[in-house]
């Protein structure tokens, strides 16, 4: 999504005609406890850097070549082998600035990106699930694994400061777009902070959820759009979004015979329970259905400034 939309960030003094977002801002979870962002956090106490990353090449102006250097993954060497340049980048500033957000705004110019990136929050937490048979589980990786339904997700500790940035790019905003994402270990994460929940409830933008085309074995098994959307209420408040962007084309039956195989299945759209719900929504062809299934980007951005960007007077 990011990728797409960058191409739409007006410079300066740029055409808002053909670029109509002045500007945008990727707000990431900081959860992540596996492989090479899981060691170095381990080993630096260091907030975990690969989603930050991705956000960041995916949003860079020259992705091919610094995109390709901040993804390279050591394929050998003691202490070295599975670690991304980016990573190890991001580690090497923070230890430099003594701050992690100041890294990222670092390894933002450096990238030359299109927009900004802020980490959820600057402190080192631990996302935890309570399961339906009431075990708890504690780490991103272990409940992603756990392929067991899931109840509630928290953090620990509770009560988490978000980094100030987030609060001043939610109120600014004209357009809050959530997910798409794992719901539990992606999505929820960055509403699990109150302060920031409470921005965008009181925010003068349009907030959008933009629902997943598949399901995820055990996290989200036979879950609706309407179901992804009651969780997030169910762990912040009632009537967070205004619209849902639904995906309405149908899965090729070859890769539905893919998917099925791993337990995955596509997201219903439950269109009249949305409505039920009171929340109006967006539907489109959005599939890309390649060796995986993903959101097209260019259709996916399309609708997006089309139904929620150039409709708005600008500012």
């Amino acid at each position: 999504m990011l990728r797409g939309l960058k191409e739409y960030v007006a410079a300066p003094a740029g055409d808002r005609l053909s670029h109509p977002i002045s500007d945008l801002a990727a707000v990431v979870t900081v959860t992540d406890d596996g492989g090479s962002s899981g060691r170095l956090r381990r080993e630096y106490s260091v907030l975990p850097p690969g989603d930050i990353r991705n956000c960041m090449v995916a949003l860079s102006k020259d992705e091919h070549l610094l995109g390709q250097l901040f993804q390279y993954r050591f394929p050998a060497g003691r202490g070295l082998a599975g670690h991304s340049f980016g990573n190890l980048f991001l580690t090497a500033l923070t230890n430099v600035t003594g701050d992690f957000p100041k890294a990222v705004q670092v390894s933002a110019q450096v990238l030359a990106i299109r927009g900004r990136i802020f980490p959820s929050t600057d402190q080192n937490v631990t996302l935890q699930a309570q399961l339906v048979d009431g075990t708890v589980v504690s780490g991103e990786t272990n409940i992603s694994r756990s392929r067991r339904q899931i109840r509630r997700v928290r953090l620990v500790p509770r009560r988490v400061q978000p980094v100030p940035q987030v609060l001043a790019a939610i109120r600014e905003a004209d357009l809050i777009l959530v997910g798409p994402g794992s719901l539990y270990t992606s999505i929820i994460p960055n509403l699990l902070i109150e302060q920031v929940v409470e921005a965008i409830t009181h925010s003068r933008a349009t907030r959008v959820y933009i629902a997943n085309l598949m399901t995820q074995p055990g996290e989200t098994q036979h879950y609706s759009v309407a179901d992804h959307v009651r969780a997030i209420y169910e762990h912040t408040r009632e009537g967070l979004f205004d619209f849902a962007v639904v995906n309405r084309k149908a899965v090729e039956p070859r890769m539905l015979r893919r998917y099925r195989a791993q337990g995955a299945e596509p997201v219903d759209p439950s269109l009249a329970e949305l409505t039920r719900m009171g929340l109006r929504y967006v539907s489109g062809n959005l599939l890309q259905q390649d060796s995986v299934i993903r959101h097209d980007q260019m259709r996916l951005t399309r609708l997006l400034l089309n139904e929620f960007v150039n409709r708005r007077p600008h500012r």
